[in-house]
């Protein structure tokens, strides 16, 4: 099975290139830009990811961003990150990234975004790989702050195919947000949010992502699966939900298995993602074989969660189809 997995063309609709950051790559350009870290070794930087719970990810993760500096940076943290893509076999991805992440150190938003670009050019002519880029907003920030950006994000629209939102969700309803969410829809954006699982608020969280935001997936959203009222309303609207096991394991302690296999049985589009491999120290076929080392799930359904992901992501469709028949 895991050879199957392997083998088998992806897609991948949630993962943040700074969560695709390799600490090898952390030292590479601390030295490079001439910046101090708190860790003296990439084993002892290795050893600080012991995380229990969001907050205390998203601590060193913020950390880690600050040796993405210049153009070239980005372009390597993006293409790196496409290497890995072709090795796994992923032929389609729709990667986040957080400028306010990169804006708030003085790194401008045209720095950031240029140097994503040329490696996701690169990435399609060299490796065969499309991709399609998600702005994220960080939602322990301003609306104002959010709209700001949005606003940045304008003159490259072209190489923007929607906004997320994602960080520490605690009282950070997407109700704070509603009104950057609707300008970015008229705008012509797509639209997702995390519902990260077992978050304070989440049925609330994910009743105004479905009702008020109207969005077109739902970034994690196991949570859902509680209340039959949400489970009713994400199938009634065929919204897809960018699951990820491995983090999932750091967050819950377990893969989330069975609420996934639920999913499944339910008809509802899950699919399966990395979400920041480099911190989780697994990429998407780590965890597909998650699955199957916790939940022993079959080729169907391995099958049937690779296609979620085609059919749920913003690709034309007939590009979703073109994926889809290359399975076979």
């Amino acid at each position: 099975m895991k050879e199957y997995i392997a083998n088998l063309p992806k897609a991948e609709l949630h993962v943040h290139l700074e969560g695709t950051l390799e600490p090898e790559h952390i030292f590479e350009l601390a030295q490079r830009n001439h910046i101090e870290l708190e860790y003296q070794s990439i084993d002892e930087l290795i050893a600080a990811y012991d995380f229990y719970d969001l907050p205390s990810f998203l601590k060193i993760y913020y950390a880690g961003m600050h040796v993405l500096q210049t153009e070239q940076d980005f372009y390597e943290l993006a293409w790196r990150y496409f290497e890995k893509a072709k090795q796994q076999n992923i032929v389609y991805v729709e990667p986040f990234f957080d400028p306010q992440g990169h804006t708030t150190r003085g790194i401008a938003f045209e720095t950031v975004i240029t140097g994503i670009h040329r490696a996701q050019i690169d990435a399609e002519e060299k490796l065969g790989i499309k991709s399609n880029l998600i702005l994220c907003f960080l939602r322990d920030m301003s609306a104002e702050s959010a709209m700001e950006h949005l606003q940045m994000s304008l003159p490259f629209k072209d190489w923007i195919i929607g906004v997320g939102l994602d960080s520490d969700e605690k009282d950070n309803p997407p109700s704070k947000f509603a009104e950057v969410f609707a300008r970015a829809r008229q705008e012509g954006y797509k639209l997702t949010m995390h519902c990260d699982v077992h978050q304070k608020d989440i049925h609330d969280h994910i009743r105004e992502c479905i009702e008020l935001i109207d969005v077109d997936r739902i970034d994690h959203g196991i949570n859902c699966l509680d209340q039959a009222e949400l489970t009713k309303a994400v199938k009634a609207k065929n919204l897809g939900l960018t699951i990820c096991p491995v983090s999932n394991q750091f967050v819950c302690q377990t893969y989330t298995t069975d609420e996934i296999r639920t999913m499944l049985t339910l008809g509802l589009k899950a699919t399966i993602n990395s979400d920041d491999p480099a911190y989780f120290r697994a990429y998407l076929n780590e965890n597909f074989f998650a699955l199957i080392d916790e939940g022993g799930f079959t080729k169907q359904e391995i099958d049937q969660l690779v296609i979620n992901s085609f059919e749920v992501s913003w690709l034309e469709d007939r590009e979703k189809l073109i994926y889809i028949s290359q399975m076979s």
